[in-house]
């Protein structure tokens, strides 16, 4: 039903997007149902699903994550035309799926916000139902134009099918994300009823990150610094690998979160009768995508405690480098040691006795050789040169593993996707600091995640002088903090270094990269379907 650009349905609007508790007077025409205050929820409501599509999905980390100096294709890989810009075309599925679900998005949040006074909403109701819907709509449409750049932008809502596209500057859709950003911070509370819905922290953590987006190095620091001092009850867990537990998804270090139901039918997976237009996975899927096979090995069998290895994406050795022996965050985000769980085990092995050892360190061959377990190292999963060498086992991300689970082969996790965490704010002041020569500053501000990251006794050994904050400093402290969170490639794009850092850290993935995939291609069959083929062209280099 949803053909060319944006098409909005009463599918859009009620049952087939559901994610919080929504009204759906079935049979009621969209013009009646906005301009009920019941009618009105179910269109904010359903706007914030579309988040569902990119985060926690496998089309969202290969876009967003991959593609970068830390991540390579492993050997399950499904899109390695993003990850490692192998002929990447407008025919590629992830980017056709996210480019047809977010205008979908903006277009319903166009529509909630053109309409909204004639909702029947409260004085006090109104104004932050509407900040929610200026934020979404910011939102998607920073995701849209830092993908395929100066695209198609409208605030109107559209009905129908749309023949035509138009090309709009970069600079007027940050005119709108910073106008309805600035609304969205201004008129939302500091709390909701419902988890999941946007806050007034987290409207300004965004837009500070918008802000720094930009190079607005002065109102990126001040709107960060209003966030960590703004009393909204925000703090640093304690213990880094406290933040990856399923007991601790609520915890108060997310600013802000794509929230998952624990029950996964409430969710978006694809049904013909109650959802036909879901996801074909859905739910968060992040647990499956950055395991390495290790259940064909001897002394290993599938389980849901380690989870189930779709092996999509690996670690590149840049990253693994990136954690001193003093950096508690790589043993909080990476699994080296798997530990024998079959029946039928290697002789003199036990249940619970390493099975598998996966390591970025260098192994000597004698002492491998007096080991019952396999050992995978350095020089095994990496050639010299840092290409790889063996796609199926390497140090595994486990920041998103769900031991929770019903069985071993669900691939639906009800684990929420932290959009924003306070650690970032953190960053993004101390980058705005550096930028703007505060270097003792920009140290201060790092090191507070440093001194969490420390393992104990090392605190000291952890901080940094401000003479080491430098642009790559900051994008390696970033790649050490948020690894996986689905910010890498933008991290590099804005900052200018995509290029110049997958050349020199990630050599699979540079061996096809081109200058002009700093955008990647318009989806083909959006192509296909504007009239106007000769202004709305695919972008520069793509065929």
């Amino acid at each position: 039903m949803r053909t060319g650009l944006v098409l909005l349905s009463l599918c859009t609007l009620f049952a087939c997007k559901d994610v919080l508790d929504e009204y759906n007077p079935s049979g009621l025409t969209a013009e009646t149902v906005y301009t009920t205050p019941e009618g009105f929820e179910t269109l904010v409501n359903a706007a914030y699903t579309y988040q569902r599509w990119w985060y926690g999905k496998e089309e969202g980390y290969n876009i967003a994550e991959t593609g970068t100096d830390i991540w390579t294709s492993g050997s399950g890989e499904v899109y390695r035309d993003l990850t490692q810009y192998l002929n990447l075309q407008g025919s590629n599925g992830a980017l056709s799926n996210e480019w047809r679900e977010f205008y979908a998005a903006i277009n319903l949040c166009n529509g909630g916000i053109s309409r909204i006074g004639q909702a029947g909403l409260s004085a006090t109701l109104r104004p932050i139902r509407e900040g929610e819907l200026r934020f979404l709509r910011a939102f998607y449409y920073w995701h849209i134009v830092e993908t395929w750049g100066g695209v198609h932008f409208t605030t109107q809502e559209t009905n129908g099918i749309i023949s035509t596209a138009n090309r709009t500057p970069v600079e007027t859709f940050y005119n709108q994300i910073f106008e309805d950003l600035k609304f969205a911070a201004a008129n939302l509370p500091v709390t909701q009823p419902q988890y999941g819905r946007v806050t007034k922290g987290a409207a300004q953590a965004f837009l500070a990150r918008m802000y720094l987006t930009r190079g607005m190095n002065k109102e990126a620091l001040e709107t960060a610094q209003a966030v960590l001092t703004g009393n909204y009850g925000y703090k640093l867990e304690t213990n880094y690998a406290d933040l990856w537990k399923m007991s601790n998804l609520k915890t108060k270090e997310a600013i802000y979160v794509v929230d998952y139901s624990t029950n996964l039918v409430l969710n978006d997976l694809a049904n013909s009768t109650f959802n036909p237009y879901g996801h074909s996975r859905g739910s968060n899927n992040a647990h499956l995508l950055f395991l390495m096979k290790y259940d064909d090995r001897p002394g290993m069998i599938r389980d849901i405690a380690n989870g189930r290895p779709f092996n999509r994406y690996m670690p590149t050795r840049f990253l693994l480098d990136l954690y001193s022996e003093n950096d508690a965050r790589y043993e909080g985000s990476f699994t080296e040691v798997w530990y024998a769980n079959a029946t039928s085990r290697p002789a003199g092995m036990s249940l619970g006795d390493t099975a598998v050892y996966c390591t970025r360190r260098d192994i000597p061959d004698a002492f491998e050789a007096t080991r019952k377990y396999q050992t995978y190292d350095r020089s095994k999963i990496y050639n010299a040169n840092g290409t790889v060498k063996d796609n199926l086992r390497y140090p595994s991300l486990s920041k998103f593993i769900d031991p929770t689970r019903a069985s071993l082969n669900e691939a639906q996790s009800a684990r929420d996707v932290f959009v924003i965490r306070l650690a970032e704010v953190y960053l993004i002041a101390a980058e705005a600091q550096m930028k703007l020569g505060n270097l003792q500053a920009a140290a201060d501000y790092v090191n507070v995640l440093r001194t969490r990251a420390a393992k104990p006794g090392k605190a000291a050994a952890m901080q940094i002088a401000p003479a080491q904050v430098t642009l790559d400093f900051i994008l390696d402290e970033r790649a050490r903090e948020l690894a996986g969170e689905q910010i890498r490639w933008f991290d590099l794009k804005r900052t200018g270094k995509l290029l110049e850092r997958i050349r020199a850290y990630a050599p699979d993935n540079a061996i096809n990269l081109q200058d002009f995939q700093v955008l990647r291609p318009i989806p083909q069959t959006q192509l296909d379907a504007v009239t106007n083929k000769t202004e709305f062209a695919q972008n520069q280099g793509y065929q």
